[in-house]
Order: C-alpha cells, then structure tokens, then sequence
C-alpha cells in the first residue's frame, strides 16, 4: 500500500492545507527550539621536524590516519539495539489465590490457582496436581483468564526454591550419530527427581488446606472448562 501524504496536492502548486494548518495539525508550535549541541573540538595536526635540506624542514602529520585498507564493497554496519525486555506488568485482576483458566498447551481447559508472578514475569501456578492432575508449572499471563474466585493462600508457606531456575532444564551433551545409537531407539523418560515430587506434595499441601475450607471448590477446580454451543466468551462473567 503506497502512503499517501497528509498535505496532498490538489492541483499543480497548490497544498490542500496551508502553512499555518500544517504548523497546527503538526502542533509544531509546542515543540521547543533544540538548544545548541556542544561539540567536541577535533584533534589537532601534529607538526614533526625533519632533518635535511631538501626535505622542506617540517611535515604534517595528521591526527586521524585514514585506514590502509578499505572494503571494496560497502559493509552494512548493524544497528545498535537499545531495546530490552522488561518484566510483564501483572494484571490487577491477578492476585496470589486467583483461580485461573489455562487456555493453551497440554492443560488447556484446567483451572489453576495462581501462586506468585516469577522475576522473569511468568505466573507460577498449581492444579494442585492431586485434584486436576496439573502440576506446579509457569504460564504467560496472556493465555491465561482470571476468574472471580479466589483461594485465601499464606504466602509466605510457599517455599523460596519455585523461581524461574526450579524449571530449568539441564542441557544434555550432544553425541556423534553412530549406528548402535540409530537402533537403540527412544530412551526411557527419566523419572522425576525426588526433591522436586516433595516440594509439589509440600505446596499441594498448602493449596488444598485453603480449598477444603471453601464448599464445592474442590470440584470446581477439578472441573474442565468448555464453552457450549451458542455461548460467547465475551458475553461470559468468570
């Protein structure tokens, strides 16, 4: 699509807004005269003495050298990148107890209940995993819908080890394709390191002693959301 100018012409030499209407649309008259920009004073040329007769006493040497070699094509130099990613902004909607509705990924459709927001600004949540199955994983806030219903969790019973390295998968070391390997087919899924099964217990713990203070919360968790025919999300109150 071409961009066609605001001030367009109308006919050959004449603008359809005039100059005092560009100024205003613009709203070139709020904007401050830029002050003077200090400029650094360039190096000076330095002058060496040469002996001899014939060689005119004196020579100029310069104080930036101009480079021996050059590309014999022009090198496109990258620009410098002055963006960096910031923690996400945690919704007001999101407190810690909320009960949220997972809507990608393999447990889309199971309500979570929110734990805390991580330091790299993903949502730390639990099914818990002995009611709906989902274990203590970390979601983007963009996928996730917060309902009205929330647990009264002590945040301070949640254990200091779920942050962001908790998840971290150590990297395993690449090995030379052999043809012992090719028939050797798929390894055995390692099982779950025993520390990290006695923290999910430990925090499930803390989940469900708030849940079973609350009428039918517990089914309600357990409970997968789904949307009937003719029903709009939009329209829906959580």
């Amino acid at each position: 699509m071409v961009h066609k100018p605001r001030n367009s012409l109308l006919t050959a030499g004449v603008n359809k807004y005039s100059r005092s209407q560009v100024v205003a649309k613009r709203v070139l008259y709020k904007r401050k005269p830029a002050g003077a920009v200090a400029v650094c004073p360039a190096a000076a040329n330095k002058t060496v003495e040469v002996k001899g007769a014939k060689n005119g006493g004196s020579r100029v040497i310069a104080a930036a050298k101009a480079p021996r070699f050059y590309a014999a094509e022009d090198v496109a130099l990258p620009k410098k990148n002055r963006k960096h990613a910031g923690v996400a902004k945690l919704r007001s909607t999101i407190v810690p107890g909320t009960v949220l509705i997972l809507l990608a990924g393999r447990y889309r459709g199971k309500r979570v209940v929110f734990l805390k927001q991580l330091e790299s600004g993903l949502l730390l949540v639990s099914g818990p995993f002995k009611v709906n199955g989902v274990p203590l994983k970390r979601v983007n806030q963009a996928y996730v819908i917060a309902t009205s219903t929330k647990v009264e969790l002590d945040a301070s019973k949640i254990d200091a080890q779920l942050n962001d390295a908790y998840f971290a998968r150590p990297k395993a070391a690449k090995k030379a394709a052999t043809e012992e390997a090719f028939f050797e087919g798929e390894k055995k899924k390692e099982p779950l390191a025993e520390n990290k099964v006695a923290l999910q217990k430990a925090t499930d713990k803390v989940i469900l002693e708030a849940v079973n203070k609350v009428e039918h919360l517990r089914q309600y968790l357990s409970a997968k959301f789904s949307l009937s025919k003719g029903q709009a999300p939009h329209a829906l109150q959580f």
